[in-house]
């Protein structure tokens, strides 16, 4: 033996890189004692060796036929007809593919291999059945020439000859007839044949399968999965049980639960008298698996797939075949499943206590959180209205939402609108403070220019709306109030779609799902998560009606803006006149006292960090509209440059907390502090205001000197994004966008993706504030924008990060991911 086979007794189920999910599941059923026909695996170094060499390895063909051997012995049964050491039965193989990875319907799969005239005239004797054998021939031929040859389906014609033949004919003429006809339907479409010799038709399908690897609809899926092309199939060979041979045979497809909705108890589909392609193929009816099963079967059935599932912590997707009432396990692995199903299994994992809460909690992923908290239109629909005509354009995703409403294409109609009781989805060129108030009447935002640092962009992440910009076809005739896209043109008041996240803008309403955020299913397993994390998460939120989501999401503080709350309560005017015009500071303070009263009542006693005006952002510039606010007056580019107008900001707060009656524990941020004497002049400055003070760290330098910070204020935020925008030379603005990183990560131009990992450079960075998060005095915390990755949250967890600000979209998302990291790491 060269190495490239194993045995599903010998070969170890753990090693699924070796043996494929397919193999290591057959492996792991064969060594637990199940009914699981017998076989072998060829391993994925094989079919790497032979896409590298485009030729199998020297010596594998002796060792698929010793191991071919050894199967006739443990099968009873002889390949390529009678009278080999296996016995007088014929055996017949299926020879699928098996990825490390699932990639269901992605390769290939051959059934019956091994007929020859021999092996179909001894299987007719065996069975009595030549209409049996006939089905058979017609199947493995058909399968054959598509998979290995690239023929068509062979069509109506010979399933009528497969139909019309008699049952208690002999088997010989029957095999000559069905087998030349299929051959004529094969030179006729490709001039090719398929070889009567099994074990030639064996080493054909083999590299069959090893060559589907990188077919172009593996590759696709492969792309959108983010699943390394480089991995290679394993092969999977096996004696076949026949579902098709008798009226108490069949094949089946079970979940151990509804993948749908994640309801306990088997959900599946079984097909009397068939294999197993004719249950996936849809050109039958099956049955629902708990009606169409003889109840002795049944029972087995639900016994094997209950201990399966308590054996591998999952909720299982199961192949099965029944031959003559026996019941044969044919696959087993983790189910696909909704994001819905996936909460509802997790958290009656965790509550019926069969599995570790480590293992419940891995069957979640943050991406799921978010499909279930927020509304979101049919997949259906989207993908019919993709195929059709109804998608306009696509621009930039700003901001995550599906909104279907009324096409408006001036603010104050926009305003409106909204006042009559209609959902708005406002379409501008640009757009501007003026604006302001439409946007916040709109549930969708959509402009033609623009990216992610854009007003439109910034105004509706701090709204929450739905915002889509830069999407440069559509031109908007103000005069005329249409929207053109090439040749096609919409009229205000037209129904449009929009979605925040892949930018698409469609004509047209879509149905709306309602979200799954309310369930118990999800409070219980994310309670779960924060128990076992001991993380604080604090929600970003602008208005006062935000709080009491981020509440009910489970956010245990809040954080936002001074520079957000005037934009979004309309009276960032406000801001630029008490900073250039005549108003002066004292106009900021009184802005600042009564913006923020009603949002610190509305906090209670929740910690509430707001930050302070930042002049320095590229947001500030889009909110301000007024790029030349530091040239004209340089000492606002600096944190404390002008102490007067943190003063100003502390005095405004002091009065809002008075006003709300003072339950809330607010402190005040100052955001690019990097030195402890800006840290000590800001404590100063808050000395004897009923304020904490805090800094924001954007810089590598502040991050170095995090302890000698945290000694002089209360609290502490590390700008994860801007810092990690730093060490790679980046806009932090880039790590909000899809391009130009996508492009450059896929050049092999980077080792890591900074939108969704911590650098080992950064990583190595927070190792210094990680020191000052451990000592009493100061809360020091971690703020990310954006989606946060599992991967991100679990580098900062296991850095010794407990405190977390992030939006609110991410609140639920975050407490999973921390939980499932600190699970991990106990594990």
């Amino acid at each position: 033996m060269t190495g490239f086979t194993l045995t599903f007794t010998e070969a170890d189920p753990s090693d699924v890189d070796r043996l494929g999910g397919k193999g290591a599941g057959l492996a792991r059923m064969t060594q637990q004692g199940l009914r699981v026909p017998p076989g072998y695996v060829i391993g994925t170094d094989a079919c790497r060796s032979y896409l590298a060499e485009k030729a199998v390895p020297a010596g594998f063909v002796d060792e698929v036929f010793s191991r071919l051997t050894e199967l006739e012995r443990a099968s009873g049964k002889a390949f390529g007809g009678v009278g080999g050491v296996g016995g007088p039965l014929p055996l017949l193989l299926s020879v699928r593919s098996g990825a490390p990875i699932s990639m269901p319907g992605m390769m290939d799969t051959i059934l019956n291999l091994g007929l020859d005239r021999a092996a179909a005239v001894a299987l007719a004797e065996a069975t009595g059945d030549a209409r049996f054998v006939a089905d058979l021939v017609a199947r493995f031929h058909a399968m054959y020439s598509e998979t290995v040859l690239g023929a068509l389906d062979p069509g109506e014609g010979i399933d009528a000859l497969v139909e019309a033949v008699d049952p208690a004919e002999a088997a010989g003429p029957v095999y000559d007839r069905i087998w030349a006809a299929c051959e004529q339907a094969l030179a006729d479409d490709t001039g090719d044949s398929v070889p009567d010799d099994p074990r030639a038709q064996l080493l054909g399908a083999i590299e069959a399968v090893f060559s589907s690897w990188n077919t172009r609809r593996a590759r696709t899926y492969r792309d959108h999965h983010k699943i390394p092309h480089d991995l290679g199939t394993a092969v999977v060979v096996q004696s076949m049980v026949f579902g098709n041979l008798s009226a108490d045979s069949g094949s089946g497809v079970v979940f151990t639960r509804n993948p749908v909705t994640g309801e306990p108890g088997l959900f599946g589909e079984y097909l009397a008298h068939s294999q197993g392609e004719d249950v996936v193929a849809g050109t039958r009816t099956p049955d629902p698996v708990t009606e169409a099963l003889a109840p002795a079967v049944l029972e087995e059935l639900r016994a094997t797939c209950a201990e399966l599932e308590r054996s591998q912590g999952d909720v299982l997707d199961i192949e099965f075949t029944v031959e003559r009432s026996d019941l044969y396990f044919l696959q087993v692995r983790s189910a696909k499943r909704t994001a819905e199903a996936a909460v509802r299994i997790a958290a009656d994992f965790a509550s019926e206590g069969h599995v570790d809460l480590a293992t419940a909690l891995r069957h979640v992923s943050p991406a799921q959180i978010r499909q279930v908290q927020r509304p979101g239109f049919d997949d259906g629909e989207v993908e019919q209205a993709r195929a059709g005509d109804r998608l306009l354009t696509t621009g930039i995703g700003a901001c995550p939402g599906q909104v279907s409403g009324t096409l408006v294409l001036d603010s104050d109609r926009a305003r409106a609108a909204a006042d009559d009781g209609r959902q708005v989805i406002l379409a501008r060129p640009v757009t501007s403070p003026a604006d302001l108030h439409g946007m916040i009447a709109s549930q969708g935002i959509v402009t033609a220019t623009g990216g992610s640092t854009s007003h439109a962009a910034v105004v509706a992440r701090a709204l929450g709306t739905t915002c889509v910009v830069g999407a440069s076809e559509i031109r908007v005739d103000e005069a005329e109030r249409t929207l053109s896209v090439g040749d096609r043109t919409l009229r205000e008041g037209d129904e449009v779609s929009l979605d925040g996240s892949s930018g698409e803008l469609f004509t047209g309403r879509f149905t709306t799902s309602t979200p799954a955020a309310a369930t118990g299913a999800l409070a219980a397993l994310l309670g779960v998560a924060a128990g076992a994390s001991g993380c604080e998460v604090l929600s970003r939120v602008t208005l006062p009606g935000d709080v009491e989501a981020a509440r009910e999401a489970g956010a245990t503080g809040l954080v936002t803006a001074v520079d957000d709350v005037l934009a979004a309560t309309g009276h960032i005017d406000g801001l630029v006149s008490g900073l250039l015009g005549d108003a002066g500071i004292g106009a900021i303070a009184d802005l600042v006292a009564a913006e923020f009263t009603p949002l610190l009542a509305a906090a209670g006693d929740l910690e509430v960090g707001v930050r302070a005006i930042d002049l320095v952002a590229d947001e500030a510039r889009e909110l301000l509209q007024q790029t030349a606010v530091t040239t004209r007056h340089p000492e606002l580019s600096v944190p404390l440059g002008r102490p007067a107008l943190i003063e100003a900001q502390l005095d405004g707060l002091a009065r809002a907390l008075r006003d709300s009656g003072g339950r809330a524990s607010v402190h005040l941020a100052l955001r690019h502090v990097s030195d402890p004497g800006e840290a000590r002049a800001l404590r100063d400055l808050g000395e004897g205001t009923g304020i904490e003070v805090g800094a924001y760290l954007t810089s590598p330098r502040g991050v170095i000197g995090a302890s000698g910070i945290a000694e002089a204020v209360d609290v502490v935020w590390l700008e994860v994004r801007a810092v990690q925008a730093a060490m790679f030379g980046l806009p932090a603005r880039q790590l909000l966008t899809a391009e130009p990183l996508d492009d450059y990560l896929q050049r092999g131009l980077l080792s890591c993706d900074p939108r969704s990992t911590i650098d080992p450079s950064v990583e190595t960075l927070l190792g210094h504030a990680a020191d000052a998060a451990i000592r009493p005095g100061c809360r020091v915390g971690m703020r990310l924008s954006g989606a946060v990755s599992q991967e991100a949250a679990a580098q900062l967890h296991v850095l010794g990060f407990r405190r977390f600000a992030v939006d609110a979209a991410e609140i639920r998302p975050v407490v999973l991911a921390l939980g499932k990291a600190a699970l991990d790491a106990g594990a």
